[in-house]
């Protein structure tokens, strides 16, 4: 089968029980490579707020621990779960750690980064913290650098909620 959306793709949650991106078809996706020891890490705030301002209307932010870069994300599933909800108090969906460049690469962020290329059309994740919203349909809408803050997304998120 030839994946054509981001709901074709399955993941694991971090406990490890399974997470088919399916479950989320309909929704507005904002897709996130975290760590936990980043100097953007305090973008969990943001995450969150997004996740808080924007579920009921069928949006939610799913993260997906990375320790790919500077080995910022070396935590076990039990430690990166305790670490977001004890300071940031995430409340939305976390896979399993996860590669997101490379042979490694998880298959849903090598249909994402083909989807939305980054700066010069280069494909590769720069850094932690890169992220992608996702259309109902489970289509690519927009890539965004690890510097985008949550908050300056929202605009984006509001239009494709609305359809627009």
């Amino acid at each position: 089968m030839s994946e054509t959306s981001v709901f074709d793709f399955d993941t694991s949650a971090l406990d490890g029980a399974p997470m088919p991106l399916s479950a989320f078809r309909g929704k507005v996706l904002l897709v996130v490579n975290t760590a936990s020891q980043c100097g953007f890490t305090p973008q969990y705030a943001g995450l969150e707020t997004l996740q808080q301002r924007f579920a009921a209307q069928g949006f939610s932010v799913i993260g997906f621990p990375c320790n790919q870069f500077g080995a910022q994300e070396p935590g076990s599933a039990t430690e990166i779960g305790a670490f977001c909800a004890r300071n940031y108090g995430v409340t939305f969906p976390l896979s399993e750690k996860i590669e997101v460049n490379g042979p490694g690469a998880h298959p849903l962020y090598r249909f994402l980064t083909r989807a939305a290329p980054g700066v010069l059309g280069t494909e590769a994740i720069k850094w932690n913290f890169t992220k992608f919203l996702v259309d109902r349909a489970g289509q690519v809408v927009k890539r965004y650098a690890p510097t985008t803050t949550p908050e300056s997304i929202a605009a984006d998120i509001e239009q494709v909620l609305a359809g627009t």
